[in-house]
C-alpha cells in the first residue's frame, strides 16, 4: 500500500487528530489544486478540479480539522464517487 492509499485510508476512519496537510494532500491526492477566494478570502480557501469545487476554512490557531468538516468532505467525496 502505497503513500496515497495509506492517507486515504486513514481517513476513511475519522481520526480526530486530522491535519490541515493532510487534507491538503488528501485533496491534491485525487487531482485537486488549491486556490483562495481572492483578497477578501481571510482562511477560506478553495479545492478545485475542473467544475467540481470544495470550500473550506483553515484551522486556526491549531492545524487540526473539525470533526464536523471531516464528515462534510467524506461526503463531499462519497456524492463525486472518490471513495
Amino acid at each position: 500500500m502505497g503513500t496515497r492509499e495509506k492517507l486515504i485510508e486513514r481517513f476513511k476512519t475519522q481520526p480526530s487528530d486530522f491535519t490541515w496537510n493532510e487534507l491538503v494532500r488528501l485533496f491534491a491526492a485525487f487531482g485537486y489544486e488549491i486556490g483562495n477566494k481572492g483578497k477578501t478570502s481571510g482562511s477560506r480557501v478553495i479545492f478545485k478540479k475542473g467544475e467540481s469545487a470544495y470550500t473550506a476554512h483553515k484551522p486556526h490557531p491549531d492545524s487540526i480539522i473539525k470533526p464536523y468538516v471531516m464528515k462534510q468532505v467524506l461526503e463531499f467525496f462519497k456524492n463525486n464517487k472518490l471513495i
